[in-house]
């Protein structure tokens, strides 16, 4: 089987204090991978290394065939921006932007037209239940709502990867389980793979596979128990 991703005895320090090493996993396309692992351990910085915003201290990190270390801030920004969708805990929406423009950035950076960028904006709101929002602004959103802009930003421009940081955190049930089933789309429909960050039993128990992450390694994990 082809690996879109694969990790290779990654490490990650900081001073004398080591987050984690050891860190070895493979990540084909269509696969939803949930990552589970104690508060602490390094799972955020995982995650920030495979999207090159942080710099790992070891090991190796090849994404599409693409040895990560060998790009540089540029080269890393570039994938960044043609092929992974981020969604960051925090949200990182732009509160200066209304919703359809915060989801069009990532389209507008690849120099899509404004006007098509804004098209398949709406679309991706409505993909996460916020159809005819495009026009609102962040301060008139909950935080569940906001958390879907920021899953529709993730996804807008169709990308080979999706790295997802507790997605649902901040959310209910039933608007969580509309979140899982749009990143769960995209990996069923665009042949994406998408790495979820949870310390949610029922989020993981979607995913076809979990994954522990230790300050020793990555094993594989049932969903219960976490």
């Amino acid at each position: 089987m082809p690996f879109m991703l694969e990790i290779d005895q990654l490490a990650r320090r900081y001073g004398a204090s080591t987050v984690f090493e050891g860190v070895s996993l493979r990540l084909a396309a269509g696969e939803f991978v949930a990552l589970v692992g104690e508060s602490g351990v390094g799972k955020s910085t995982l995650l920030n290394c495979i999207a090159g915003l942080d710099r790992p201290d070891g090991g190796r990190i090849v994404f599409d065939g693409t040895d990560l270390a060998t790009l540089d801030d540029d080269g890393l920004a570039l994938v960044r921006r043609q092929r992974i969708g981020f969604v960051f805990q925090a949200f990182h929406v732009l509160p200066h932007l209304p919703l359809a423009e915060n989801v069009a950035l990532p389209l507008w950076l690849a120099g899509l037209g404004r006007g098509a960028g804004l098209a398949r904006a709406e679309a991706a709101l409505a993909s996460v239940g916020l159809a005819g929002l495009g026009g609102r602004w962040p301060a008139q959103l909950s935080g569940g709502q906001l958390q879907r802009v920021a899953i529709a930003r993730a996804v807008v421009h169709g990308p080979r990867l999706i790295l997802a940081d507790e997605p649902t955190g901040n959310l209910d049930p039933a608007t969580a389980a509309v979140v899982l089933d749009v990143l769960r789309a995209q990996v069923r429909d665009a042949g994406a793979a998408c790495l979820l960050v949870t310390h949610s039993a029922a989020a993981a128990a979607l995913a076809d596979r979990t994954l522990r992450l230790t300050p020793s390694g990555v094993g594989e994990a049932a969903p219960r128990g976490l």
